[in-house]
């Protein structure tokens, strides 16, 4: 092995030192190695030369290298502070021990090599990893607290599952691809609005994609979940998709109530009980069910034979997508014991069946027609129960591949039905009292007689918005000379007040008609009138108009009257358009100047022409003034008429096309006819 000469590494960068014999006495160190480790001795052994105890290791590796000469590196951190360099702090080396010769004889060099800066990138590194491993395992356990799926998906599909749960909460293995088998565990009804959503989202402007639907979980309950994802982007194109999965099912039906809600208050402003019904069923279709049915018990609630039950179908709602629902009809119809079980424990009952297939026995049979068509899956019915009894059932059925109501659902459906209960009372009772009502009304109102020569029919409809007696009157009356009066009247009012104003009115009339039949003209029947319920104080203010219709040869009618305040009769020819026969106008209503004259109007009937007396409350729109509701009636009288209804099917379809219910209305009609031919009219 050659000599060194230690000179030759007097102006090496690198510190540099030479040992020799066994005693490893320092022979040499450059300037560079003085700077880095201060003043050494030499001539000392290494031992007394570096004396410090972090030398140790380089010590025992000076002893390996010289016994086997072999070279060898150690690394060691070393403090710098003190150093003759002036800086401080701890840097790292590598000491590189190698044998050699010089002229001091065997021994070994050392060259220290200055490794901080590699050491401390990869601390740095190491740190900025762990810290990197730390935060993931954070927001795992984060996303684990709140229950929430974590993927990441790729444009191909493939998605990854970086927080795990999807498993668990619906009891399917977890897929790295989203395909048929994935969406398995998603809401029929929810699978094509969320893929097409999705689509959306990923075909077009990258952007957040947020949707909420129904997922299937362990227990086969479907409960809501919203799916959060955003793109990656890169150059403008989305890379991958990093997203969570929730469960909202608690918010979802906070929220839900909160609509229902809305919708019930709609219930409170019902005029009638068809009306507050059809505002249940709307408000939980689609939400809660697919179709929503209730049927109304009668007072009685028994029918038929032991064991069944009658109801009408008052109100009915059914999703997009399924068959028309059956026409509304008042008829009673026979249910199974089925139903009448339901109303006797009231308590809900399911029924669960295969598609189109319901049992047989639990609703009337146009209902389970339909069931069948729309391939009803399940059929829940749930008791209406108002003041302990219970006066209506509802019917909630889910169709084609809809699931069966979970315990939630039904307990969302009942709070509905509970919610409605103060509304639904107040429209049943104004229901029964209008009834009542009616039936009064009605009383004080004789049937029209039978009139040879001619039809006769008259109508009465209350007011839908009050439980009232009105004061919208009608009469007919037969004269013994064979004439007809016909009256139609109006008293101000929607009291029992009114009502026996009404009464009193008509009776007094009747008698100065009939009294002097042959020598009073409307008018004269009308003045005495005035004059007598003035005079008696009976009413404030009245308007009617009086009709005496004489029989003509050859089937015609000489028709006289006198018109008190009161909208001008309509006239529907056999031939030609309908017109109103207002003559000058009216004169003033009774009960304001009966000292005021009145003027009898006159007009020839002919066979097939029609006379209508009226009220009112078949012109009155809101908004409009009269001679636009009294083109209305016209209009809708003449298309009566081209149709040929009889006289009696006219008046009801007049009173039902009314814009207006808010008031009470009356009609009665006139029509000759060709001899030979007597016709019958019942109030109705």
């Amino acid at each position: 092995m050659p000599e060194l000469e230690p000179e030759v590494f007097d102006s090496a960068i690198v510190p540099i030192a030479m040992t020799a014999g066994s005693d490893h006495v320092l022979v040499y160190c450059n300037e560079a190695f003085r700077t880095l480790f201060g003043p050494r001795p030499l001539g000392v052994p290494a031992r007394e030369a570096f004396a410090e105890p972090r030398a140790a290791p380089f010590l025992a590796m000076l002893d390996e290298v010289y016994q086997d000469r072999t070279a060898r590196q150690v690394t060691s951190p070393r403090t710098t502070e003190g150093a003759a360099r002036g800086d401080s702090g701890v840097r790292h080396f590598v000491y590189s021990c190698s044998p050699m010769v010089s002229r001091h004889g065997p021994g070994v060099l050392t060259v220290a090599i200055d490794t901080t800066a590699q050491v401390e990138a990869v601390q740095r590194a190491e740190l900025l990893s762990e810290q990197r491993h730390q935060a993931l395992q954070r927001y795992e356990a984060l996303m684990s607290a709140v229950s929430q799926i974590v993927w990441l998906m790729q444009p191909t599909g493939e998605i990854e599952e970086l927080v795990g749960g999807f498993q668990e909460y619906t009891g399917i293995p977890w897929r790295p691809m989203i395909d048929q088998h994935w969406l398995s565990a998603v809401h029929p009804h929810d699978r094509s609005r969320l893929v097409s959503s999705w689509r959306e989202a990923a075909d077009g402007t990258p952007s957040m994609f947020v949707c909420t639907f129904r997922m299937r979980t362990a227990s086969g309950v479907y409960r809501h979940v919203q799916s959060r994802a955003v793109p990656i982007v890169r150059d403008g194109v989305p890379v991958e998709w990093i997203g969570t999965t929730a469960d909202v099912e608690d918010q979802w039906r906070n929220r839900l109530r909160e609509r229902l809600r809305a919708k019930v208050a709609q219930v409170i402003s019902a005029n009638d009980v068809p009306q507050a019904f059809a505002a249940v069923t709307d408000a939980v279709v689609p939400d809660l069910t697919d179709v929503c049915a209730v049927f109304l018990l009668p007072p009685g609630g028994q029918h038929g034979t032991a064991g069944t039950l009658s109801a009408t179908r008052i109100a009915s709602t059914a999703r997009e997508g399924l068959p028309s629902l059956p026409p509304m009809s008042h008829e009673l119809r026979r249910l199974g014991p089925v139903a009448q079980q339901v109303v006797d424990s009231r308590r809900p009952r399911l029924f669960t069946f295969a598609a189109g297939d319901p049992p047989a026995g639990v609703l009337p049979d146009l209902s389970m027609s339909w069931l069948r068509e729309a391939r009803a899956t399940s059929i829940t019915m749930v008791p209406i129960v108002i003041d302990t009894a219970v006066v209506a059932f509802a019917v909630a059925a889910g169709c084609a591949d809809s699931p069966p109501p979970g315990p939630a659902d039904l307990q969302m459906l009942g709070e509905v039905l509970h919610e409605v209960r103060d509304p639904l009372r107040q429209a049943l009772e104004l229901q029964r009292t209008r009834h009542t009502a009616l039936t009064l009304q009605r009383a004080l109102l004789a049937p029209t007689p039978r009139v040879p020569g001619a039809e006769l029919a008259a109508q009465y409809q209350p007011a839908s918005r009050t439980a009232e007696i009105g004061g919208d009157w009608y009469d007919s009356l037969l004269l013994p000379d064979g004439s007809l009066t016909l009256t139609i009247g109006d008293i101000a009012g929607h009291d029992l007040e009114a009502a026996t104003s009404m009464s009193q009115l008509r009776s007094m009339l009747r008698v100065i008609a009939y009294d002097r039949s042959h020598l009073n003209t409307p008018a004269e029947s009308l003045t005495r009138l005035d004059t007598v319920a003035e005079g008696l104080d009976i009413a404030p203010l009245v308007t009617a108009v009086h009709a005496r219709l004489e029989r003509r040869p050859g089937g015609g009618w000489h028709a006289a009257w006198s018109n008190a305040g009161h909208p001008p009769p309509l006239l529907l020819p056999a031939s030609g358009r309908p017109r109103f026969l207002e003559g000058d106008g009216p004169d003033l209503p009774l009960c304001v100047a009966p000292w005021m004259s009145r003027t009898t109007w006159h007009y020839e009937l002919r066979p097939g022409d029609t006379l209508l007396l009226y009220t009112d409350g078949l012109i009155e729109v809101p908004g409009t003034d009269l001679t636009e509701g009294m083109a209305a009636l016209a209009e809708h009288a003449e298309q009566a008429r081209l149709r040929g209804l009889p006289l009696e099917t006219l008046c009801e379809r007049l009173l039902a096309a009314a814009a207006d219910r808010r008031d009470d209305a009356a009609v009665i009609g006139f029509r000759p006819i060709a001899p030979g031919r007597v016709l019958s009219a019942r109030l109705t």
